[in-house]
């Protein structure tokens, strides 16, 4: 695997603070943020200095039950190709579910949601990765996530899990440690153990993040700065491992240049001191372990049309319940369900306020609450973008604002987001505006 060295998550809030750092030898973007025919110039200066930009997916929902869609592996691909990038990744993840296949309705869950760790549900995880390596010019690596809750009746652990899938695809690993420290705190699955089952010689590189607990619960929340115990799960997998690359992930409430810098040298400091004991990667290695890339890999089972349709029957259900209010599955933490409902909708409010920041603007401290009403029963079943628009329209027709003043700008804002902003200055443009206010009920 190629060596990429220490990196960090670029971001455009802190994209010059990542391009004066100190040491800085790659970066990592969000797929699903870049444009390839319209690259930030901050990513430009800084391949053209020879570093290197790996694009990190999102949205493929690789560990759903449907196979990947071809609109959106295509779309990571041409990113892929756009930034010349050595590899993509994604997550061992469900980020949708609904649809033909169950009768019901498509749901979005806006956010990384745990596969079920089961024979079955592997299956279906390999047979999608397997799809995604052929349809990628570069190679593929995966990442294990954080989660609030499991499935029940789950046959193996984290790390039996990821190394019997990159046993059968030949999948590079991208392990995120502050991901193990939550799934430590979550759920009681110990850190070293899941270190000890996976094939270290498929590793791609490492995430490193901060978070927080509350109530008992740890919040992988990528907004604070990273603590001792994710930096003691480093230092474990860098006693093991020297890792090809080791990136800092950070996406909200950003310090500053400085106080990213320091934290990038901690996180470079503890790699190198773990290190230094190290055994020599392959030295211990089991047999069967993880080939460095696809070629001549095992397949195990292959996922029948039966078992894609179970585990897409347990996805929805499970979806239903935590973005629609319908009730929890059998066999759940309901109490964790609960938490983890709450976290999608507080996410959601929040990716729609900085896609459309003009909706907390004018409606002030009411937007939250608002968000969360409007919310409540009405699941995700398109873009954000159309979210913000949906949720203006809610707002002017069920609960208006008191204000006049600040109805007539949220009326303003639906009408020009929704597409209407050319009626204006033309002659029948009144008549139509009235018109649709009156559709608006107000």
């Amino acid at each position: 695997m190629e060596r990429l060295g220490t990196g960090i998550g670029w971001r455009p809030a802190i994209a010059e603070a990542v391009e004066a750092m100190a040491g800085i030898e790659w970066v990592e973007v969000v797929a699903e943020n870049v444009c390839p025919g319209h690259l930030p110039d901050s990513l430009r200066r800084l391949r053209e200095r020879g570093v290197a930009v790996v694009p990190h997916g999102v949205g493929l929902g690789l560990g759903g039950a449907e196979r990947p869609d071809p609109v959106r592996l295509a779309a990571l691909a041409e990113r892929a190709e756009a930034l010349g990038s050595p590899l993509v990744t994604e997550h061992i993840a469900f980020v949708r579910a609904g649809g033909e296949r169950t009768a019901s309705r498509g749901l979005e869950a806006g956010h990384l949601l745990p596969v079920p760790r089961t024979r079955e549900g592997l299956a279906v995880l390999c047979e999608n990765v397997r799809i995604a390596q052929d349809q990628l010019p570069v190679p593929l690596a995966v990442e294990n996530i954080a989660a609030l809750f499991s499935w029940p009746g789950e046959e193996l652990t984290e790390g039996q899990f990821l190394y019997e899938l990159a046993d059968r695809t030949g999948v590079r690993l991208l392990i995120d440690v502050a991901n193990l420290h939550t799934n430590h705190v979550n759920q009681g699955e110990d850190p070293a153990a899941a270190l000890d089952a996976l094939p270290l010689e498929a590793l791609a590189y490492v995430h490193v993040a901060g978070g927080f607990e509350r109530d008992g619960v740890w919040h992988d929340s990528h907004a604070h700065p990273v603590p001792e115990p994710v930096l003691a799960v480093l230092a474990e997998l860098a006693s093991r491992v020297r890792p090809p690359g080791v990136l800092l992930e950070r996406d909200e409430r950003f310090p500053s240049a400085a106080e990213l810098e320091a934290e990038v040298a901690k996180i470079r400091r503890t790699v190198a001191v773990a290190g230094r004991d190290r055994v020599p990667v392959g030295a211990g290695a089991r047999p069967g372990s993880a080939p460095a890339s696809g070629a001549g890999v095992a397949t195990g089972p292959v996922a029948d049309e039966a078992a894609r349709t179970r585990l897409a029957l347990g996805q929805t259900a499970l979806l239903s319940a935590l973005v629609a209010g319908t009730p929890a599955p059998e066999g759940f933490d309901r109490g964790r369900l609960r938490v983890q409902s709450r976290m999608l909708t507080a996410k959601r409010g929040s990716v729609v306020a900085s896609l459309a920041p003009e909706l907390e603007q004018i409606l002030g401290d009411t937007y939250r609450p608002r968000f969360l009403r409007y919310a409540a029963g009405r699941p995700l079943t398109g873009g954000y973008r159309g979210d913000a628009l949906a949720f203006a329209l809610h707002t002017l027709r069920e609960e208006p604002p008191a204000e006049r003043a600040v109805r007539r700008a949220l009326r303003d804002w639906w009408i020009e987001r929704s597409g209407r902003a050319s009626l204006v200055g033309r002659p029948w443009a009144r008549w139509a505006r009235v018109a649709r206010f009156a559709l608006l009920g107000r």
